[in-house]
């Protein structure tokens, strides 16, 4: 039987490049791991059985004696709550903090249309929301983790929280825990229209809808 790949902990480390191999590929490596790995907090024992590493082989990999795989950068990437880009010592690119109008264009899903509002592959999400009347979507409760903040721009939107029901004109704004079920409905015929802001953490229930199925959403969530 031809035998499987070496798992993370001692076979791994005697299957690693020998000294000077490739030694000019990754130069900043070693100074960035033994960096994070001191942000972090973390004793060379600590972080290597996190890593499922021995400690003699991560102290060789923060040394320069040894050279990381891909598959151990993405482990120590994973161990330090940080990326293989700033493992390498890589700048990632500034991005633009202004949206201009006009710019990404609107989408549609279940007939609510959704403009962007915020930079993309942040922790906080932010668009503009038609909500039309009478939609289905509009009787789904939905529950998952974060926090989301809305102010009613125009029209009038009903707002149900658990057992409770607002009525909120424009100028007004709300502020809840995600995980309070909650519903949102235009209560004019011409709809309404209003910012949305939204923070979904990475969890299990995350998109869990009760009442029907999420649908043919974009590729942010619906409020």
């Amino acid at each position: 039987m031809t035998p499987g790949p070496p798992g993370p902990g001692g076979p791994d480390e005697a299957a690693a490049p020998s000294a000077g191999t490739d030694s000019d590929e990754l130069p900043a490596v070693a100074p960035q791991l033994r960096e994070l790995r001191r942000r972090a907090g973390l004793t060379l024992e600590a972080a290597a059985a996190r890593a499922r590493l021995s400690p003699a082989h991560l102290s060789r990999l923060e040394t320069g004696r040894r050279q990381p795989s891909l598959p151990l950068l993405l482990g120590l990437a994973r161990t330090y709550g940080t990326t293989v880009s700033e493992l390498l010592g890589e700048t990632p690119a500034v991005a633009d903090p202004v949206i201009r109008a006009g710019g990404p264009g609107a989408r549609e899903a279940d007939g609510w249309t959704y403009w962007q509002a915020g930079g993309s592959g942040r922790g906080m999400q932010a668009l503009r929301v038609h909500v039309p009347h009478g939609r289905s979507q509009g009787e789904l409760v939905r529950v998952h983790p974060g926090e989301e903040w809305l102010y009613v721009l125009k029209g009038r939107l009903r707002l149900h929280l658990a057992e409770a029901e607002y009525l909120l004109e424009p100028g007004d704004s709300a502020h809840f825990d995600s995980l309070t079920p909650h519903r949102i409905a235009a209560a004019t015929a011409g709809g309404a229209d209003l910012l949305f802001v939204h923070t979904l953490l990475q969890s299990s229930l995350a998109g869990l809808c009760l009442g029907g199925g999420p649908g043919a959403a974009p590729t942010h969530h619906r409020p």
